[in-house]
């Protein structure tokens, strides 16, 4: 059996992700085994959203990151890597300089995606663990930090998606009355014509919130519940919500925002549950890395 070892560095808006996983191809089947994962909350688009440009002091840390995943992925051994930045560095008007100083220091490249690949990346991964049904019509959405990407499968094929810019960090910064307008006007469309059965959520918050409520791995979120625990954590101080549910200063202030876009979508569409595959934008990096490579050896 041939273990290989891939690495994907997710740039989000509210942190920075390194995974590592080791994938072992056999005669039947290729399992992806996380070896390492490292998340940085340098939050990105807390300056990006308000000021338009990366600080100088982040730009700082993210040398600083990168500079030790770079030594991180040696001493793991990795083969294939690929870097990938989203919202937040797309708006940032200094985004492009910070990449190629970042490139200069690490020896690591950024290529800044846009929502749509985004999206199809992380359901990339999300296919590849078989939770979809040909015949039932699905809407993937993955809330980050800027934006949310959303996309609807209909019997097993692609139909139709949107990125809006409504994301966490985004939200605790700005009014985004009209484009949740938007959104929902967009979701009226996609319902009358492919009448989805199922939400599949992905993005940090939303399986936050699968650990929280005690899912197992699988189980869906009901919308009643996700409704009740956001009535009780929106009247809740950071303070509040870090003791009462052990989170992470920079998780309490960012998952109620990520509640709303979900209960929005979900109320709209008459959906009664999310199914959480707990994936991410590093392991559809690492799936089509992978899928890439594999294929191109065997040509």
């Amino acid at each position: 059996m041939k273990v290989q070892t891939y690495a994907g560095i997710d740039i989000g808006s509210n942190a920075i992700r390194l995974l590592i996983n080791d994938i072992e191809q056999t005669s039947s089947d290729t399992n992806y085994n996380k070896a390492c994962y490292i998340r940085v909350p340098i939050r990105l688009g807390a300056d990006v959203f308000t000021q338009g440009v990366i600080s100088e002091t982040k730009r700082y840390r993210m040398i600083e990151a990168f500079k030790s995943f770079h030594h991180m992925m040696k001493a793991y051994g990795v083969r294939h890597f690929r870097c990938c930045a989203t919202s937040a560095m797309r708006e940032a008007k200094n985004g492009i300089a910070v990449v190629e100083e970042i490139a200069s220091q690490s020896g690591i490249s950024i290529e800044i995606i846009s929502g749509q690949e985004e999206a199809d990346l992380v359901y990339q991964a999300s296919n590849s663990m078989k939770i979809f049904n040909d015949q039932d019509n699905y809407l993937y959405v993955d809330v980050g930090g800027g934006s949310t990407e959303i996309i609807c499968y209909a019997r097993g094929q692609k139909r139709t998606s949107r990125s809006f810019q409504l994301g966490t960090v985004r939200l605790l910064a700005h009014d985004c009355t009209a484009e949740f307008d938007a959104m929902v006007d967009w979701l009226d469309e996609v319902c009358s014509q492919f009448t989805p059965d199922a939400i599949i959520g992905s993005g940090g918050n939303i399986n936050k919130l699968h650990k929280i409520l005690g899912r197992k791995r699988m189980e869906p979120i009901y919308y009643f519940e996700m409704k009740r625990l956001y009535e009780q954590l929106s009247v809740m101080s950071i303070q509040e919500r870090v003791s009462h549910l052990s989170l992470n200063a920079y998780r309490a202030d960012v998952i109620v925002p990520a509640m709303n876009i979900f209960l929005i979508i979900a109320q709209r569409t008459a959906i009664s549950e999310i199914i959480v595959p707990k994936v991410g934008l590093g392991d559809g990096i690492i799936h089509q890395l992978y899928q890439a490579n594999h294929a191109s050896n065997h040509l």
